[in-house]
């Protein structure tokens, strides 16, 4: 019953987060032929140390794994995966922050930042769909999740497409759900329900970033007194054509 309760507030946990260092997102995108992370809010691109992300996975049609290194860059970071993937993941570790009396944040758990009123950890995720048909292993690695119960690109912009949150591997209730995290990452458009599960409405012809995030607390840590998650799901709404 404390679980169920714990997963109730994840959604006002979640509306939380805007109000400080975890409001940045993750996802992926194509950029001169290239797949990059970006890491932003909404339209922002920002740099970031690339050593900070922690893993990248890649799977064709069967979830089979492919090859992926990291090319990391002065300020961002480059997924080249050995051959086009059906589907992509990757992870940013972005550390513990605390927040100072005088409202700084600092890149440090609690334990160096002597008077600190607020401290988390901080992780994102994202999982990018590109192929038909993509079969989706077990995504362990991806402590918060939003799974598509069906083949997003078959969806089409102004339908809904059926997901699951997962947090932790299970199902994730009372989660707020960003349907154009690019576009209006301020904007909910959903929650998930008591299985984890909820409608989203596919905006976009072109590239859709489905997004949510949540802070969960963590009990007997010296540094930090949440986690903090954020998670998207990018597909293209229709196939692109030259």
């Amino acid at each position: 019953m404390q679980q169920g309760k714990s997963l109730a507030l994840l959604g006002l946990f979640g509306a939380m987060f805007a109000t400080h260092v975890s409001a940045h997102g993750l996802w992926t995108e194509q950029r001169r032929g290239n797949i990059e992370a970006i890491y932003g809010d909404g339209a922002e691109d920002n740099a970031f140390k690339a050593q900070k992300i922690s893993g990248a996975w890649a799977y064709d049609t069967e979830g089979k794994m492919i090859p992926v290194t990291v090319e990391r860059l002065a300020d961002h970071a480059r997924l080249q995966p050995l051959k086009p993937p059906a589907a992509l993941a990757v992870a940013l570790d972005n550390g513990m922050w605390s927040l100072t009396a005088d409202k700084k944040w600092i890149n440090e758990g609690r334990s160096k930042v002597p008077g600190s009123i607020e401290s988390t950890e901080t992780f994102k995720y994202s999982l990018a769909i590109y192929q038909p048909g993509a079969k989706l292993p077990k995504l362990d690695q991806m402590k918060l999740v939003i799974l598509p119960e069906v083949d997003p690109l078959t969806v089409g912009p102004g339908k809904s497409l059926p997901v699951r949150v997962l947090l932790d591997g299970k199902p994730a209730a009372g989660v707020k759900l960003v349907g154009d995290y690019r576009s209006a990452p301020s904007t909910m458009s959903t929650e998930t329900d008591a299985d984890g599960r909820a409608q989203v409405l596919v905006r976009n012809e072109g590239l859709n970033v489905i997004a949510a995030q949540v802070e969960v607390p963590v009990k007997n840590s010296p540094d930090v007194s949440t986690r903090g998650l954020f998670t998207s799901l990018t597909f293209l709404g229709e196939p692109h054509h030259e």
